[in-house]
Order: C-alpha cells, then structure tokens, then sequence
C-alpha cells in the first residue's frame, strides 16, 4: 500500500495544518511509501530563496512519479471513460495500485475518478 497526495495535501502541510502533518509523519514513520507526481508538484511549488520550507522537507520524503507518456495516456483514457477534464487528479488515479490510498482536498472528483478506474484505492479526504 502507497499513500498518494494531492495539491491540497502539500497545500494543508505548507499551511502547517496539524492534522495533515500528523497523518504525513505517521505514515512516512510507519514505512508506508509517500507517492505523487510531477503535475502536482508544479501545481503546488512556487519555491524562493526560503519559501516553502514545510513542502521542502516533505518532498523529500515523497516519490515523485514522472508524468511521462504512458501515465499520460493512462490518464487520458481515465478522463475518457468518465467525462473529467482535470488531468492532474486522474494521473493520480492512473498511478495509484489496489490497496492504495489517496490523500485528498477534493474527494468528489477522485471517488469518480477512482469508480471509473475499477482499482480498489481509498480516498481519504483531508
């Protein structure tokens, strides 16, 4: 099992929301592997000299999956088959194994995303 997170989980982390940290730091200590991909990274880095230092060290905890041709094609057919448009959450899914779970701030559109899949992953809102 994979912990996968979005935008909005390294946002609440950023914003040193303690609930995501907590949850963050257990899994990470518990060995669960920390997953995401490069879209989400662009989506949440905005860098500096200085800035971001929580979403810094978090990322150093997480597996940053390339957004490469076959998790785009993946994800395209993902879109397809239920009628979303946002490709950075369905590249989510597309990577995401049975088992897995994805930490989210927008679990309507993954659990859609996910039902479309036919991958037994778990959305946990944050």
């Amino acid at each position: 099992m994979s912990a996968i997170y979005d935008a909005g989980a390294f946002i609440a982390i950023e914003n040193g929301n303690q609930m995501m940290e907590h949850r963050f730091k257990a899994a990470r200590q518990s060995g669960i592997p920390l997953k995401t991909h490069g879209g989400v990274i662009a989506q949440v880095w905005r860098g500096g000299a200085g800035g971001q230092a929580r979403l810094a060290r978090a990322l150093q905890s997480v597996e940053t999956v390339p957004l490469d041709e076959e998790l785009g094609r993946q994800t395209g057919m993902l879109l397809a088959r239920c009628g979303l448009s946002d490709a950075i959450d369905a590249a989510l899914v597309a990577m995401a194994e049975h088992g897995d779970e994805i930490i989210t701030s927008d679990p309507d559109d993954l659990i859609v995303l996910v039902a479309a899949s036919q991958r037994r992953v778990n959305v946990i809102p944050i």
